[in-house]
């Protein structure tokens, strides 16, 4: 007699496993701690087999009967259920440990160890919020171009486009990585380029104007805050480093007497070893410093605890509590002075990007070059600031003497 959900919701579990018949090989199975499992129980090839086929209720009775129906069609077929259901159960195995996120976290894993936590983080965070949930359960070979190409859609559309192109860059090369270790057969990502517009490049703020920047000088010399963020400020044009570079100096990294600054490579966006020639002026901003901050790690300390550097926005706000606004002078902006005037009066541009710690193509080559051109940048460093010197003191303005002079 074919089972009803009553009859199974009412059967009660006895000291040995009982079983409740529904026809046809189907019954289930009511185990002494309570728990009800379906069961087909069948022959193949002359021999007696068992499938499960879903623990009640999660599976009713009328799933269950399905179930038990479709396998008996592949028994019909010569096919064996339980063979097929364990190469079901493979594939679907494969296909996740294919998958568009399971590939992605493991070229991650490999690659982040080499990267700034800042930079890793950033990526991977991209990928969890802009591409998994899209994406992320795919197998990563069947991925087209067009599906990529409206999750990408979907950051461009919310205003994001910068981030569309580097969420754009990721896939490609985790497609690649893909690619390499036989998972796909191609990146689909390379048939986007030129789908979407291109990034406004942006720039950082910055006044290049000698007569301007003489008043940015006095107005840094009158700054009326905290002594450590006026010392910062002082140094700012005096290094040509990016703000977050300053901010982390650190004590152990100097050698006044000898006038140098060598910042390790982690510290650096390049990671690699970055010397900077100290003129005399950034030596004695150091060494007015140094009584206050010079006992612990951080140059800059920040305003509640000296353990830690100043906060990113110092220099910042400082510069606006000053009445400097966003689209006249940031951080970023003392490297684009320098950067300006320099290459504008004839300066080496190979040392000025060289002190600039800007990108080197040969990452081999940046690790041991740092101190490429080095003679050069010292006398450049104590021109720059020389000439600052007297722009601070509304001299005349004359033009500094590169190597052409």
């Amino acid at each position: 007699m074919p089972l009803s959900d009553t009859t199974i919701r009412n059967a009660k579990p006895t000291a040995k496993p009982r079983k409740l018949a529904d026809g046809g090989g189907l019954y289930i199975e009511v185990a002494p701690s309570g728990g009800k499992w379906w069961r087909f129980k069948y022959r193949f090839e002359g021999k007696e087999k068992r499938i499960s086929l879903g623990v009640y209720p999660d599976v009713g009775l009328k799933e269950a009967r399905e179930k038990h129906a479709e396998a008996r069609k592949l028994l019909a077929a010569g096919v064996d259920p339980s063979a097929n259901k364990k190469a079901v159960k493979a594939a679907q195995s494969e296909r996740a440990a294919n998958s568009f996120e399971t590939v992605a976290r493991e070229w991650f894993d490999k690659h982040a160890p080499n990267w700034k936590e800042n930079h890793s983080s950033k990526i991977i965070r991209r990928l969890e919020v802009d591409i998994f949930p899209w994406l992320g359960a795919r197998p990563i070979g069947e991925v087209t171009a067009p599906e990529l190409l409206a999750a990408i859609r979907r950051i461009e559309s919310r205003g994001a486009l910068e981030t569309a192109h580097r969420a754009l860059a990721n896939c490609g090369q985790v497609f690649r990585y893909a690619v390499a270790t036989g998972r796909a057969q191609r990146d689909p990502a390379a048939d986007l380029r030129g789908s979407l517009p291109p990034s406004k490049e942006t720039h950082h703020a910055s006044i290049t104007d000698p007569k301007a920047i003489g008043e940015l000088l006095r107005d840094i010399e009158g700054y009326q805050g905290a002594f450590v963020t006026r010392c910062a400020l002082r140094l700012a044009p005096l290094v040509f480093l990016r703000p977050g570079e300053l901010r982390k100096a650190e004590w152990a990294e100097f050698n006044l007497d000898k006038a140098e600054w060598r910042l390790p490579p982690e510290r650096m966006k390049m990671n690699a070893v970055h010397i900077v020639p100290l003129a005399s002026q950034a030596v004695v901003i150091l060494r007015e410093i140094q009584p206050l901050t010079g006992a612990g790690r951080y140059v800059f300390t920040g305003a509640r605890t000296t353990t830690r550097p100043m906060s990113e926005n110092a220099v910042l706000a400082a510069l606006r509590r000053m009445g400097y606004t966003t689209d006249e002078m940031t951080g970023h902006g003392f490297r684009s002075m320098a950067s300006t005037l320099l290459n504008e009066q004839g300066f080496n541009r190979d040392a000025i990007e060289r002190q600039l710690a800007h990108a080197e193509r040969d990452g081999v080559r940046a690790a041991y070059n740092y101190a490429e051109y080095l003679p050069e940048r010292k006398r450049m460093m104590q021109s720059w600031a020389d000439y600052l010197d007297g722009l601070a003191k509304g001299a005349n303005i004359i033009p500094l003497f590169g190597e052409s002079a």
